[in-house]
């Protein structure tokens, strides 16, 4: 068994640099050092314990990033049970099937989602809510230690994702995990103590946990958080809190340029800017680095890391569209629909192995057997390498699409359009767009003699679906083209795009 201090990192801190601020809330410009952090975790423990918490138990949090979103899972790993971040963008359907598929004991919510709240307990199944509090929070802080429960291979944490079948898949994150995908971060891109990053992307998502926040956790870095994207207030941010290290999604970093605050705001202390999610164009990688901030471009998932691949500021336009080559210690197959290896420059699937990579989709065993290949997890994505071992994305072989940075399964929405009385088919598919990468196109075949508006089914996907995943297009058909064996082709709807 892994030695414990590897996964209690606000003790290591507290004790090697107590004084180092470890989280600074944006709004309210209040910071926290390692040794408050280690101390509020500590007197939160009795806390949960008095709500009944205990080892093993799911605990799910609907809120912004807020720091006390931080501080509950510092607490809840000391207890060894497991948080859940609920993605509040969803619809409340989709909120209870998370909340009952992962069981969770409790649900805290941010105050900002108290009306949300009143209107949830309608939909989901009864559960124990209750407000996530930062004062009252504040004052628990305790310089009693308690003993940290968690486990080196035991979840600590579960991500929802889209389902390519029409259902979330909850994927189990582990201390282990976390701290594989710290170690390949630090490599990769030279982490130190000193770093300073803001983290706006959502707690919801792997970005929002996984890209820098634990591995600058890891490393004795600081992070400011902010509860959402806003790009002027990011640049300010930027330049007044001396940020080192930036992470978004291409969406954001075009919003961030187009402001009128861009050209006047001081980026001289970031060293370079991280972009994942999808990749960036060569006029936007230009439009930074005149600005004088280096662009890194990188590649991932929630179940493996998702720090996997990464592109070098200085490859960044001569290689532009790679993903890069494999972080440290990261193993990669490229195979055929035989799980052959395949030649430099032929496309297969990525497959991917390492210690960094999830063992299971909780609870859900046949999606787990179906994601792995002899110990080798299946991405989906369809991808070549150069004889330098560079890699490309050309394709997703579980036909997802990225939407303002989110995953978007055309399945998981075709499943709720099928649904309407008025639809006899649907079809669903991703699209350029200008300003968000991709949206979605649903293909609609309505019932015989029937009429229906894309208003219409608009306002039906908005109950039972995140805005995000919604269909920005509709179009009308008769027949939606089919092979022998009566699939949809999607190549002949895609084709219609072209």
């Amino acid at each position: 068994m892994i030695h414990q201090p590897h996964c209690d990192w606000l003790a290591k801190w507290n004790l090697y640099s107590p004084d180092q601020i470890a989280l600074k809330d944006a709004l309210n410009n209040k910071a926290y050092t390692y040794s408050q952090c280690f101390q509020i975790a500590n007197g939160l423990v009795p806390y949960l314990e008095s709500l009944g918490v205990e080892e093993g138990d799911r605990v799910g949090v609907f809120a912004h990033n807020r720091i006390v979103t931080l501080f509950l899972f510092f607490a809840l790993q000391r207890l060894g049970a497991i948080i859940v971040p609920i993605n509040f963008r969803l619809a409340p359907s989709e909120t209870d099937f998370v909340l009952s598929d992962s069981g969770c004991k409790l649900l805290f919510f941010d105050p900002d989602f108290e009306e949300l709240m009143g209107k949830l307990k309608t939909a989901v199944k009864k559960i124990e809510m209750h407000e996530l509090k930062l004062k009252s929070l504040e004052a628990m802080q305790s310089n009693d230690i308690y003993p940290f429960k968690g486990q080196f291979d035991k979840p600590c944490k579960i991500l929802y994702t889209s389902g390519t079948t029409g259902f979330p898949k909850g994927v189990v994150l582990t201390p282990k995990i976390l701290f594989w995908n710290a170690i390949n971060t630090s490599l990769s891109l030279n982490l130190q103590s000193s770093d300073v990053t803001v983290n706006f992307s959502p707690f919801f998502h792997t970005g929002g946990w996984n890209v820098l926040l634990t591995p600058f956790l890891h490393q004795g870095g600081t992070v400011v958080l902010l509860p959402k994207f806003d790009a002027d207030k990011v640049l300010e941010i930027c330049e007044n809190e001396n940020v080192t290290i930036f992470f978004g999604v291409p969406t954001t970093l075009g919003m961030m340029a187009r402001s009128e605050k861009f050209s006047s705001t001081d980026l001289s202390k970031i060293r370079y800017a991280i972009v994942g999610g999808e990749p960036m164009s060569l006029n936007m990688i230009r439009l930074w680095h005149d600005k004088g901030v280096s662009i890194r471009q990188g590649f991932g998932l929630t179940e493996c890391g998702p720090n996997c691949f990464s592109l070098s500021e200085k490859d960044a336009e001569e290689k532009i569209g790679s993903i890069g080559r494999p972080n440290f210690y990261v193993e990669t197959r490229i195979v055929n629909e035989e799980n052959q290896d395949v030649d430099y420059g032929q496309v297969g699937e990525l497959l991917l192995k390492g210690p960094m990579c999830m063992t299971e989709y909780w609870q859900n065993p046949e999606s787990t057997k179906n994601s792995f290949y002899d110990g080798w997890f299946r991405t989906g994505d369809l991808v070549k390498k150069d004889e330098n071992n560079y890699f490309y994305v050309v394709g997703r072989k579980k036909e997802m699409f990225i939407s303002g940075g989110e995953n978007v399964y055309p399945a998981e929405v075709e499943k709720v359009i099928s649904r309407h009385p008025e639809v006899t088919e649907v079809a669903v598919l991703g699209v350029e767009d200008p300003q968000w990468g991709e949206v979605g196109k649903a293909f609609i075949v309505p019932k015989r003699d029937k009429k229906v508006e894309t208003e219409e089914l608009i306002a039906f996907c908005k109950e039972h679906l995140a805005k995000y995943k919604i269909p920005k297009q509709f179009e009308f058909l008769d027949d939606l083209p089919k092979g022998d064996s009566g699939k949809i082709l999607k190549k002949n709807l895609i084709a219609t795009q072209i």
